[in-house]
């Protein structure tokens, strides 16, 4: 193994630790400040690094978008506005059980990247990664229901949480989809640009559901309680995992990249066992399923591309 590829094996690490502490970090955060302006105080703080950054090693004419502002709206808004909103708002609701939801969510991301890829360039998904996403499915299922179905009717949210956190990580399978459409442009580039235009999008939601009386301006206390969530999510899961992620994937490639999205839901758990929270027999099942299901159809993929040579 090279000291290269070694390198982007460690990259590819640092991205998927970040993001499987996020959900148990958030945990506590989401008790004190509600997830929208959560979300315009992390991505306006990470677009503003960008920001900096970007303009330091490319100049000002990186920030032209040559005729591609709806894409870069779109893209921008599904990333840093659908995501946050959406995920953290379906942790929000799920409770105690929402950070293991939502990493179990963010390990299927690769199978939703199938379906995303079918609806929007045509790449019709094949019959191995179509059981893969069941079997993920009923791994899923196991995690939410903690082997008691009835829970998803029984009115506790549990369906509605459910169904945000999935809908979130879409939102991230479209913005990671929409990359592929700027080839000429810098990794650097692409953030920050969706980045301005998402938190854009952010400020203008913001603005409406105040004015209506929908949602309060956080008090200075507040702020300052979810401080340390904060400086974690701006950093370590915002400018370093993005960077980690996009820069380890260049060098291992991105089959050999997704397999450590499997990492998320497994350092969630970790976590969310040291603080305590206690894991069910079903949770643990469901989360290998999923995994199995994942690393099943990564092999798949990895036999065909061989053959097709």
């Amino acid at each position: 193994m090279s000291k290269k590829y070694f390198s982007g094996l460690i990259l590819c690490l640092i991205a998927v630790f970040s993001w499987g502490g996020m959900f148990p970090i958030m945990a506590p955060a989401l008790k004190i400040m509600d997830p929208f302006y959560f979300t315009l105080f992390r991505y306006g703080s990470v677009a503003i690094i960008f920001t900096i950054i970007l303009l330091i090693t490319e100049g000002p004419k990186a920030f032209k978008a040559e005729g591609q502002s709806l894409r870069l709206w779109i893209f921008g808004t599904s990333a840093f506005a659908g995501f946050s909103f959406l995920v953290f708002l379906g942790q929000q609701i799920a409770g105690s059980s929402g950070a293991i939801i939502a990493s179990i969510m963010m390990a299927i991301q690769p199978l939703l990247g199938v379906l995303v890829g079918w609806a929007y360039r045509g790449v019709k998904p094949t019959i191995a990664s179509v059981i893969a996403m069941i079997i993920a499915a009923l791994g899923v299922f196991m995690v939410v229901t903690k082997g008691h179905p009835a829970t998803l009717l029984a009115g506790q949210n549990t369906i509605w949480a459910v169904i945000l956190i999935l809908l979130g990580a879409l939102c991230w399978v479209i913005y990671t989809a929409g990359g592929a459409d700027f080839p000429k442009w810098s990794i650097l580039r692409y953030s920050t640009l969706t980045s301005i235009y998402g938190v854009g999008s952010v400020i203008v939601l913001l603005f409406i559901a105040t004015t209506f009386g929908w949602l309060k301006v956080p008090t200075v206390s507040a702020i300052t309680g979810v401080s340390g969530a904060l400086i974690y999510m701006i950093t370590f899961a915002g400018v370093i995992a993005v960077f980690a992620w996009n820069m380890g994937n260049r060098i291992v490639g991105s089959i050999n990249g997704i397999l450590f999205m499997n990492l998320v839901p497994i350092t969630s758990f970790v976590i969310s066992i040291i603080n305590g929270y206690k894991v069910s027999a079903f949770e643990l099942a469901g989360c290998l399923i999923t995994i199995c299901a994942l690393v099943g159809n990564n092999i798949y993929n990895r036999v065909m591309v061989i053959d097709d040579f």
